[in-house]
Formats: C-alpha cells, sequence, structure tokens
C-alpha cells in the first residue's frame, strides 16, 4: 500500500517503519472484533495519508518514478506511456484526500464499506468523497488536454 503514496524506497521504508510504530504501540488497543487484517489496514491508511499530508504541508509533491507509479503494470507503447504520465501528473495535483480515496477505490479496488473502515468515515461519505475525486481528477485532465 505504501508504495502507491510515496515515490521512492526510502520513503516506502519511511512508512513502513510508522506503521509498525504504530501498530507496535496500539497492540493492546486491539480488541478482536475484526480480523487483524482490517486493524492492520486502518493504521497503515492512516499512515499513508498523515505521509500525503506532510508532503502536501511541505510544499512538495509526492514523485512517481517507474518502480512505484501510480499504474501497476508497465506501458508497453509510447501511448499508453504518454497516458500513465498524464494519469501520474494530475493524481499528484489531487489533495490528500482524493489522492486516498482514489488510489484506495481504483487502484486497489477497494470497496465502499473497506474504505470506510480503513478510513473512519462513513460508506457514504466515502461515496461522496469519491464522486468529488474523479470529478476533480477529470477537471485536472480537461484542463490538461486544452494546454
Amino acid at each position: 500500500m505504501a508504495s502507491r503514496f510515496a515515490g521512492d524506497p526510502q520513503q516506502i521504508d519511511d512508512i513502513a517503519q510508522e506503521i509498525f510504530i504504530r501498530v507496535w504501540r496500539n497492540l493492546g488497543k486491539f480488541r478482536a472484533d475484526a480480523p487483524f487484517e482490517h486493524w492492520l489496514a486502518r493504521i497503515a491508511t492512516h499512515a499513508c495519508y498523515d505521509f500525503l499530508r506532510k508532503k502536501r504541508r511541505g510544499g512538495t509533491l509526492v514523485p512517481m518514478d517507474e518502480h512505484h507509479a501510480e499504474i501497476p503494470d508497465p506501458p508497453k507503447s509510447t501511448a499508453s506511456a504518454d497516458a500513465r504520465e498524464r494519469l501520474d501528473r494530475a493524481m499528484r495535483k489531487l489533495s490528500p484526500e482524493e489522492r486516498l480515496v482514489i488510489t484506495l477505490a481504483e487502484l486497489e479496488e477497494k470497496s465502499l464499506r473497506e474504505i470506510a473502515d480503513m478510513t473512519g468515515w462513513s460508506e457514504g461519505n466515502v461515496k461522496v468523497r469519491a464522486f468529488r475525486a474523479r470529478q476533480s481528477l477529470k477537471k485536472i485532465l480537461e484542463i490538461n488536454d486544452e494546454r
């Protein structure tokens, strides 16, 4: 999950370490009323979201490279490489909340319920945020097409 939010191996390691620390500190709070995987995914989601917000406040956008790009499969042609680069640039222009919900819904293919569990948002809120994030992404891509 962290590789979808970070641009280089050092950042991924930093996020993974932060997740480990949060899990270690909160292990006593795990209630076992849900699978451990869900509890861990929620902590990981919050750590990734915090990373995006921190990068945004610092004015540094998260860089993407060929090894940690937003689209999982490598391009097979120049046209798909161009499309991939356009999408990566557009994703970097989204707010942390928009990028988080797009990544979880579209790239990680999580359901509304799973995203709600991971983020602490209601399913309705997830649905609205996903809709607005898609609209923002569409707008960014259209603006770039006009240039």
